[in-house]
This record gives C-alpha cells, sequence and structure tokens, in this order.
C-alpha cells in the first residue's frame, strides 16, 4: 500500500467513525467485555472495512440487537500445531472460527519434518486469504535432535528466508526444543536463534531450572508451554518468560497451574492448545474450551478472556488485535452466556462467520510420503524380531495424561530366544520405522500403559519425525498394520488376527486428512471403536493414538523410542535396550 493509499484509507476510518459514512454493522445492545479496561459495560458498537468503528449511536447498514448479550474479542490461540488436528487448515479455520477462534500461532514443524521448507511454504501459501488469520513460526527442530532420521531439514538458511519472504505472517522462531543443544553451544541451533535477528522465540524446557534455565532463556527463548507443576513455572515467570498454559487433547496442564496466575502477573500467562485432537475439537471446541475451563476452575471470565485474546496478540505483536476497541480488527464473538462461553455469533474482520465461505482456494499436497524402499517397500514379521540378549529390558512406561514417561526395567516374556510382548503386564511391542526412505531404520523397544490387550495399532503421526510408529501384542499384527498405512499413505489402523479392523488414511504427509472434520471425525471413531475392541479395558475412555505419537519424540523426559533406537531424554542420548 503506498502514501496514497494509505492516507485515504486513514482519512475514511476518521469519517467512519464521526459517523460521517454509514457503518456496515452495529452490535446495538450488547455489553462489552472489554479486556483492555478490565470490565463489563453497555456498548452499543459499529463495524466497517474490516475494523471497529467506535462505541455509540452509529447509522448502519446492518443492526444486529444484542439483547444483552455479551461481546468479546475473537481469541488467539498462542501455540498450535494444526496437523494434530488431522484436518487441512481451511476445515480447520471453518470449525474453530464458529468457535471464536479469529487468528492462530501455527508452529508447522509437523509438516516441516516430512517435507521441509516446501511443506511449510504450501502451508503458507494455501492460508494467505482465509478469513481465520494463520501466523506461522518458522520450525527450529527439524529434525528435532540428531537422534531420529526426520524427511528433511530446516537449517538457519531457510529460517532467514521465511522471515524475510513472509515478513508480518512469520513472527519469529518456533519451540526450541533442543535446549540440550542451547545448553552445549552448539553451533547449528545457536545458528538458528541468530538466523531469525530480533524476533520472538518460543521455548520448550520441560524441568530446565537453575543456572540452565537462565542460560536457556538468555539464549533467547521466551515462553514455555510445557510446564508440569507450579514451582517450575513461577520460576519461569520470574526469569521472564511468558508462560503459555496448556490444554489440550492429551497434554492437561491448565488445572495444575492455573493458581500461578494472580493479579500482577496475568498479562503474563496466555491460553494455548497445543494439539488438539479432531474429536475434540467438533465435541468440545477449540480456545473456546480452555476458557470455559479456566472459568468453571474460578478465574475471573473477562481475565480468562484477555488471556485468550489481548494477551498474545501483545506478546506477539500483533497489532491492533486482541479487542474489541475502535481501529482494532473486527474480530468479534457474541456470546449467549459468559461464564458457559456460548457462541450466538461471531464475526472475522467484520463478516459474519456463518455467511463466510471456507472453500480453500487451492488442492492439499497430497503426495505419497510412505517410502520403505530400503526395506523392499514393506515390512515383514522378521523384521521386528528382538532376540534375547540378557534377561532385563529397559521399558517406556506411560504416565496417564502427560507426555513425560518413566523409564523401566524389566523382564520381558521370554520364549524360544526371543522377546515378547506381555499382554498379562499391559506390555506392548514398539517399533518405529524410518519412513522417508533414507536409511530403512528400525528401533525395536517395549511400552508398559498403552492399553493393548490384543492385536496391534499403527500410526504415521509419530512427534516429531513422523516415522511410522507401530505398537502390538505380535510381530504379524503389527505388520499387518503398519502396511495398511503404507499401502494408503499414511494415517491410523489398528489389526488382529492378521486382518485390519479399522483405518483412518492421512494422505497429506501423512498427517492430515482430505475429507471434512466430520468425515474425519467418523473415521476416527471407527478407529477407536476397533481399538476398544482389542483393548485391556475398553470403558475406559483414552487417546491411545495420541499417546502412541508422543512415544517417539526424544525431546521430552525420560525414555522414549526413535527409529535408531532407545533415548534416554534426561541425559540426552542413546541407550541399550538390554540392561
Amino acid at each position: 500500500m503506498d502514501q496514497g493509499t494509505r492516507l485515504q484509507a486513514i482519512t475514511r476510518r476518521i469519517a467512519l467513525a464521526k459517523g460521517e459514512i454509514r457503518a456496515e454493522v452495529l452490535l446495538q445492545n450488547a455489553r462489552l467485555v472489554n479486556v483492555l479496561s478490565g470490565e463489563i459495560h453497555a456498548a452499543d458498537i459499529a463495524l466497517a472495512d474490516g475494523l471497529v468503528v467506535g462505541f455509540g449511536d452509529y447509522d448502519a447498514e446492518t443492526i444486529v440487537d444484542c439483547a444483552g448479550r455479551y461481546v468479546c474479542p475473537g481469541l488467539i490461540d498462542g501455540h498450535i500445531h494444526i496437523e494434530s488436528t488431522m484436518l487441512g487448515p481451511w476445515e480447520f479455520a471453518r470449525i474453530a472460527a464458529a468457535r471464536g477462534t479469529s487468528a492462530v500461532i501455527w508452529d508447522p514443524h509437523e509438516i516441516a519434518n516430512v517435507l521441509g521448507r516446501d511443506g511449510i511454504e504450501d502451508m503458507l501459501e494455501l492460508t494467505l486469504t482465509c478469513p481465520l488469520s494463520f501466523y506461522v513460526m518458522a520450525s527450529s527442530c527439524v529434525p528435532a535432535t540428531g537422534m531420529e532420521t526426520s524427511g528433511a531439514r530446516i537449517g538457519p538458511r531457510d529460517i532467514s528466508w521465511l522471515m524475510a519472504h513472509h515478513s508480518g505472517r512469520v513472527l519469529g522462531l518456533a519451540e526450541l526444543m533442543n535446549y540440550p543443544g542451547v545448553l552445549a553451544k552448539d553451533p547449528l541451533v545457536l545458528a538458528k536463534i541468530a538466523a531469525c535477528g530480533c524476533a520472538l522465540v518460543d521455548g520448550h524446557s520441560p524441568l530446565v531450572s537453575g543456572k540452565a534455565l537462565n542460560a536457556y532463556i538468555a539464549a533467547g527463548p521466551n515462553t514455555d508451554h510445557e510446564c508440569i507443576d507450579l514451582e517450575e513455572a513461577r520460576e519461569k515467570l520470574s526469569k521472564g518468560m511468558h508462560i503459555f498454559l496448556r490444554e489440550g487433547s492429551i497434554e492437561k496442564n491448565l488445572k495444575d497451574l492455573l493458581p500461578a496466575v494472580t493479579d500482577f502477573n496475568a498479562q503474563n500467562f496466555s491460553l494455548v492448545c497445543d494439539d488438539r485432537d479432531p474429536a475434540d475439537l467438533l465435541s468440545h471446541g477449540h480456545l473456546d474450551h480452555n476458557v470455559r475451563m479456566a472459568i468453571a476452575l474460578g478465574m475471573p471470565p473477562v481475565r480468562a478472556i484477555q488471556m485468550a485474546s489481548i494477551n498474545p496478540a501483545r506478546h506477539f505483536g500483533l497489532h491492533r488485535r486482541g479487542a474489541v476497541a475502535p481501529g482494532y480488527r473486527a474480530d468479534v464473538v457474541i456470546l449467549d452466556d459468559l461464564e458457559n462461553f456460548r457462541v450466538w455469533k461471531a464475526y472475522l474482520a467484520g463478516k459474519d462467520v456463518a455467511e463466510t465461505d471456507f472453500t480453500a482456494p487451492g488442492a492439499m499436497p497430497a503426495r505419497n510420503t510412505m517410502c520403505l524402499a530400503m526395506l523392499g517397500g514393506k515390512v515383514r514379521e522378521e523384521n521386528l524380531a528382538i532376540p534375547q540378549v540378557k534377561d532385563e529390558v529397559r521399558c517406556i512406561g506411560i504416565v496417564p495424561g502427560q507426555l513425560v514417561t518413566r523409564q523401566l526395567h524389566v523382564r520381558p516374556l521370554l520364549e524360544d530366544g526371543q522377546a515378547l510382548a506381555d499382554p498379562a503386564r499391559d506390555m506392548a511391542k514398539l517399533a518405529v520405522i524410518e519412513r522417508h526412505g533414507k536409511n530403512g531404520n528400525i528401533g525395536l523397544a517395549f511400552v508398559q500403559g498403552l492399553g493393548l490387550a490384543r492385536g496391534a495399532i499403527a500410526c504415521t503421526v509419530a512427534h516429531d519425525s513422523h516415522n511410522l510408529i507401530v505398537a502390538g501384542m505380535n510381530d504379524k499384527d503389527m505388520a499387518v498394520a503398519a502396511n495398511s498405512l503404507v499401502e494408503c499413505g499414511g494415517g491410523m489402523a489398528v489389526a488382529e488376527n492378521g486382518r485390519v479392523l479399522a483405518r483412518l488414511a492421512l494422505p497429506v504427509a501423512g498427517l492430515m486428512s482430505l475429507l471434512p472434520a466430520e468425515g474425519v471425525v467418523r473415521a476416527l471413531d471407527e478407529v477407536h471403536v476397533a481399538f476398544k475392541s482389542i483393548a485391556r479395558n475398553p470403558e475406559v475412555d483414552t487417546h491411545p493414538f495420541m499417546s502412541l505419537s508422543f512415544l517417539a519424540l526424544p525431546v521430552i523426559p525420560s525414555l522414549k523410542l526413535t527409529d535408531r533406537g532407545l533415548v534416554d531424554v534426561e541425559h540426552f542420548k542413546h541407550v541399550g535396550l538390554w540392561v
């Protein structure tokens, strides 16, 4: 926009605000949740040209009688991986916008680990004209560590390119998960921080404290979404970090961390989802669910809404966003019920969401990324065998509701010189199979607590390199589940007795579907029903595939499995299966 055009726009805004030009929409008889003043007050709110014109008695083309309903700003999710919803971004926007979301800060490191910078550029291009705003943080850890094989790499030059060529949309460096690399002054890790210049750097430093935390923050990261308890959150807050209170489908920290928020520090907290299961998105909502939960836990509604609107907007430097005030973008949510955050109507840039078209302008990049050429194109039972070496193995112990795991030393079921899964102890065999055509690696181990009684489950959503991860009680079903995903381009599968019981295809990088949200959820429901048919406790509601997907992430303690073997995350090194 040249100077003359800007001058005309400013002149028109003044005329609109003075009432000299008719507004487009007037929200009459509203009660405004004012996140700037911290109060709720009566207001008539005029909208035009995608902006809030002002408060007062304005003439407008359309008058909406709010009849005393509450009006608040659109919600902003400060940290999310859209890929976790398994939906294309426009389809995600369709669902989330109706729930009150107006913008998201997306770390696309899932698709980046498969397709690299090209994948990020594809998503930026695809979402350029979306009514819901997609901001991006340049993925910092592709791969997350050198202890796994990813499909691509993002280096300092890629980060500089993204920052320079997508100014205003790429806001900084995404979560810096390789905190050991920062503390060890790894030249490549530090070069990525330097490549983003003075931009924001998201942190990721579970259980890091003391001088190590001082050093990590001094290097650049200024947020954290991995706090587990109050002590950790308070230390990071006191050292200048903006704390993301996370409540996702499997990572649930909001209840434990909410007491850290006080009258004096609330501006330094934001509500985020991180990862959201598509079924949760449809049934419970997006960030609106987190706002409701915070209010139910005792947080004043105005503050809860501040933490999901003006706080992230200010942290990320989103100019004139996150509030309903003159000159701010007209992202407005009208609520039937404040405490339950029940949306009556929503607007994005002054346009009614109910009348907005969320059809993507181009096709999703659906190309088969399942390359098992090094293994002859398929997984065989013999690829999954674990010959006995000693009597005791290191086993991954799942901690319910958390991404952290325990490192267990257990004696596996031993027969005919082979180490086998043991259903009686909820101890499944686990395999991570390199699927990017790089080396054909297969990491093998055991996991306890996944809840399988028999059969197998497989998934290509396996953070962060997204190799093919399979867990099961026998090698035959593990191979069947794995090969069914090779055939369809990736996804999730359940197998028993040598046949596939259910499958959800995710042909976009093995991460996202081409179906509408409702179709994805139906297929996911079928997969979950199939899982319950082979589960130890079918009446217990769990997220087995979400749990499975994080068992390959070697940056969250304590024990994880990659295609290169077991990783002791606390000591950041590979360890043997046998003790």
